[in-house]
């Protein structure tokens, strides 16, 4: 656990009691909507219970009308149709969904998944011709295909409809202005030059979610489908969950609405392998939150595309049996195992580099590291790693024969991608977001690369931003945190980007016992707190450092979740601490 952060506690709203009162909840509460700009009161009802009715109509994302319209037509005419997915989370539910839809509806579909380390993420020229040699009339893309214009000249040159489905960044032409590949149809949340879409924040599998639900509309010549596809759209919600909550996009307006109906129906989902999945990770007959899909289910499906082939991932979610499906299942938790040990071993090896190189001293301001041997699928989970670890922005790269893959992760205040660009001389390629991105450099070229991302970074990050920053709802009161409180707080779900679990603040607590070390190595605090006759027990992760700095009758704060726990029928509530200052 750190020791430092910049904890940042919202200012109590004047509107609180009011709001609190309209919604028949908690001044807390109502003090937590208000920080996530929920103030009204049909707002608050509207996030505090949400429904169906709330996503938007599909006809308001950009390009969809038109895409919808053409694959409707290929479904009419028995045209062979491929989708083109990506190999992570996100994309493999968005092929799933497209490829279930376009089935349920009568048409011809088959799917493509490229290989991660052969063929790298995107639409590909080589790829695009295999497909249109195999027959395919039709292209459609999930999560990838924005910035195909190469590719995608391959197919209009060939007479074959393609069809762009995305999320992630355009390129940018020389005049400043957007570059989009010429296409049939391109599908996008944020399209320039289109009508503002209410959810700019929509992943791949919401994109194909809400596609789907177009494509269904234009078959059946109404806003109305069918009885057995609309029963698939309710199922698809489950699979649009997974790819929202595991590409980590703002869990909020349309995207929370997806993934609250979604997580309650995993557990009832008519997917076989969806069930297959679920069994594998040990959740059979459970409720599903957010945290299993980040945790359990995500990391299978990705461990897959990460260690070998997604492809087999998107075949135990369309055309295997259940005992292929459950065959594919184990196969993927063996994946994840080794994907875990491997990535183990990078981390170690990575911070020996770290050590070596001095980027963890103090004017250090950010990590490249790189190596032969390392695994190419892996290396952004390494930098994640590396990022929690160091809190400064941080690229891993595997170096081997031809080109290095590298794939980076940053913090809050600093573009990633635009840095990359800034040190595009020494790249090969590179792209990506403000927080996540990849790359591609000459083994030759990565010496010099770290040396100019370094300098980079170290002009750009300030003090500030290498201390980590914690946003904290409000202060609470020991005597107010009961379990009442927390079932409140879990209405607020689902959790993650954009929705983050309440923190609390519980300042001038007594320490009313020795702290005890628990944890196979001691690595983690049970602490017993007080304050004013409530007494209330707590744990801290990852805190064992701090134990000869806790000595009972020392005054702490502490930033806390409140959990229920429940031993021997007894259900009490226990502080999950996320933060120490010692007063």
């Amino acid at each position: 656990m750190r020791k430092s952060h910049r904890w940042q506690i919202a200012s109590p709203h004047p509107s609180a009691d009011t709001l609190a009162r309209d919604l028949r909840t908690s001044p807390l509460i109502a003090q937590i909507l208000l920080n996530r700009q929920i103030d009204t009161p049909i707002a608050g009802q509207a996030f505090l219970s949400p429904k169906l009715t709330q996503l938007i109509d599909p006809s308001k994302l950009p390009g969809l009308t038109r895409a919808a319209d053409r694959i409707a037509r290929a479904i009419r005419d028995r045209d062979p149709i491929v989708i083109y997915g990506d190999y992570d989370v996100d994309g493999i539910t968005a092929s799933t969904i497209l490829w279930h839809a376009i089935r349920i509806l009568g048409g011809d579909a088959r799917y493509y998944i490229p290989h991660r380390i052969e063929e790298g993420y995107g639409l590909n020229t080589d790829a695009v011709r295999q497909l249109i040699n195999d027959g395919a009339k039709l292209i459609i893309t999930v999560d990838c295909g924005v910035t195909a214009i190469e590719p995608a000249a391959v197919a209009r040159e060939a007479g074959v409809d393609l069809v762009i489905t995305d999320h992630h960044e355009w390129r940018v032409a020389p005049d400043g202005g957007p570059l989009l590949p010429n296409c049939c149809a391109i599908v996008h949340p944020r399209l320039p030059g289109e009508t503002t879409y209410d959810n700019p924040h929509l992943c791949g599998a919401g994109v194909a979610f809400k596609l789907a639900w177009g494509i269904g509309q234009a078959v059946c010549g109404s806003s109305k489908v069918g009885e057995e596809f609309r029963a698939f759209l309710l199922d698809a919600t489950a699979l649009a969950a997974l790819g929202t909550i595991a590409d980590v996009v703002p869990l909020v307006g349309e995207n929370r609405v997806l993934a609250r109906f979604g997580l309650s129906g995993l557990k009832a989902s008519k997917l076989t392998g969806i069930q297959s999945l679920i069994r594998s990770a040990g959740l059979d007959g459970q409720n599903i939150d957010s945290i299993h899909v980040g945790f359990l289910l995500g990391p299978r499906l990705n461990a897959c595309g990460r260690m070998g082939h997604a492809e087999m991932a998107v075949e135990m979610l369309t055309t295997a049996s259940p005992e292929r499906a459950d065959e594919i299942a184990t196969f993927l938790e063996a994946q994840n195992r080794q994907r875990q040990q491997t990535e183990r071993k990078i981390v170690d090896e990575a911070i020996e580099q770290i050590v070596s190189l001095e980027l963890d001293a103090p004017h250090a301001r950010a990590i490249v590291v790189g190596a032969e041997g390392w695994h190419p699928g892996v290396i952004g989970i390494v930098a994640s790693r590396i990022v929690d670890r160091y809190h400064r922005p941080a690229i891993v790269v595997a170096l081997g024969e031809g080109h290095g893959h590298g794939s980076g992760r940053s913090i809050a205040g600093f573009h990633l991608a635009r840095a990359l660009e800034a040190c595009g001389t020494h790249l090969i390629s590179s792209g990506g977001h403000e927080m996540a991105a990849g790359l591609r450099v000459e083994p030759s070229r990565f010496d010099a690369f770290r040396e100019a991302f370094v300098a980079h970074a170290a002009t750009s990050v300030s003090d500030e931003l290498l201390i980590p920053e914690l946003r904290i709802d409000c202060e609470a009161a020991l005597e107010h945190i009961n379990a009442a409180l927390v079932k409140d707080l879990e209405r607020l779900g689902p959790f993650g980007q954009g929705n983050p679990r309440p923190l609390l603040a519980c300042r001038d607590l007594e320490l009313a016992a020795e702290p005890r070390r628990v944890g196979r190595n001691g690595d983690h605090l049970q602490l017993f707190v007080r304050q004013r006759g409530t007494a209330m027990k707590a744990i801290a992760f990852g805190a064992g450092d701090l134990y000869d700095e806790l000595r009972p009758g020392r005054a702490v704060h502490l930033a806390v979740q409140p959990q229920l726990n429940e031993w021997n029928g007894r259900v009490s509530v226990e502080l999950e601490v996320k933060a120490v200052q010692i007063g």
